[in-house]
């Protein structure tokens, strides 16, 4: 029932506030609310819409690499909209349905869809992969937050790689024919397997697009996507270094700012609760607590959490909110790739 994830998400929210209540009261400031100075706020909401632009354009351009005409609003509210539907759902299990659906009502036709999301996480996986090895180089031999960025991005790379590689496989074998026994044994119907065969073909057919791509935009695209993942790393690093002008900035006291909200960001993803459900609080306060001075940290925490997290709420659900929500009705079975 469609009122049953709206309770989980309303718990699990009501979660975070409570873990953001209790984490905020041990570190309370001495002199009142945890405000920062407005030129902070500046320096984050730009890290923000340069984050947001550069996503946007790295689905434009590899969009066009490969001879997709989609326009950067197009790609803009395909950003918002995959947002916003994954902060409200578990596991952000929204954000494609939700992508998909704006594609779909802009006029691309379906292969074209499946081949923009395919290359939108092809590209995240490489760009967070390269981002990664040069920070785990430069921050190597600081701590527990090397090895953790180190252990997430080898576990995120094998389960992307791992099952594009079952798809490759099974769209040059199984995209046309009766479904394999093994299936059928599972109760997979003949309905349910033409339209995963409908899938493994486009699947097929974005990754033969992709070898015709045009290397000069797809090599743009990537570094917009190198460059949304560094502005994505940026904020905390922001709040923190010019929300106390006493911090001594140094690699030593770089890397876990760097380090750790990147392994939150994406290891959050394994969290069945819509916005994990106070994980990521609960877990900010145990890897930062020693590396944030105690006069900001209780302003860090909520800041960070409003310009990596409520602030993408808000701006997805003016921009494309709307078809997020559409496309997760459980009777929207418009936003599958195989319709």
């Amino acid at each position: 029932m469609f009122w049953r994830r709206w309770l989980v998400t309303i718990l699990s929210f009501s979660l975070m506030f409570g873990t953001s209540a209790w984490v905020v009261s041990g570190y309370w400031p001495s002199q009142g609310m945890p405000w920062l100075a407005w030129p902070v706020h500046v320096a984050a909401l730009a890290t923000v819409t340069a984050e947001i632009v550069t996503r946007a354009l790295k689905i434009q351009l590899s969009a066009r690499a490969c001879a997709i005409p989609l326009s950067f609003g197009t790609a803009l509210r395909v950003c918002l909209a995959g947002d916003f539907a994954a902060a409200i759902t578990p596991a952000r299990s929204g954000a494609e349905p939700a992508r998909f659906l704006v594609l779909a009502e802009s006029g691309t036709g379906a292969a074209a869809r499946v081949l923009v999301l395919f290359l939108e996480l092809f590209l995240e996986m490489w760009s967070l992969v390269l981002v990664c090895t040069v920070l785990a180089v430069a921050f190597r031999g600081r701590g527990a937050s090397v090895s953790g960025l180190l252990a997430l991005v080898g576990g995120y790379s094998t389960v992307v790689l791992g099952a594009g590689a079952a798809g490759w496989f099974l769209s040059r074998r199984n995209a046309n024919g009766p479904a394999p026994q093994w299936l059928a044994k599972l109760g997979v119907h003949a309905g349910r397997w033409r339209a995963v065969q409908r899938l493994l073909r486009s699947l097929r057919d974005a990754v033969q697009s992709l070898r015709r791509a045009n290397p000069g935009l797809m090599l743009a695209a990537f570094g917009g996507s190198v460059l949304h993942v560094l502005f994505k790393v940026a904020t905390l690093p922001l709040l923190v270094f010019l929300g106390d002008p006493t911090f001594a900035l140094s690699m030593d006291t770089l890397a876990p700012l760097v380090l750790w909200p990147l392994a939150l960001f994406y290891g959050g993803v394994v969290v069945p609760a819509p916005g994990g459900g106070g994980f990521i609080e609960g877990a900010f306060a145990a890897t930062l607590a020693s590396a944030i001075p105690a006069g900001i940290f209780a302003a860090a925490l909520l800041w960070w959490r409003f310009y990596t997290f409520y602030l993408y709420i808000l701006i997805g659900g003016i921009a494309a909110g709307n078809a997020a929500l559409r496309a997760i009705r459980p009777d929207a079975v418009h936003t599958s790739p195989t319709s």
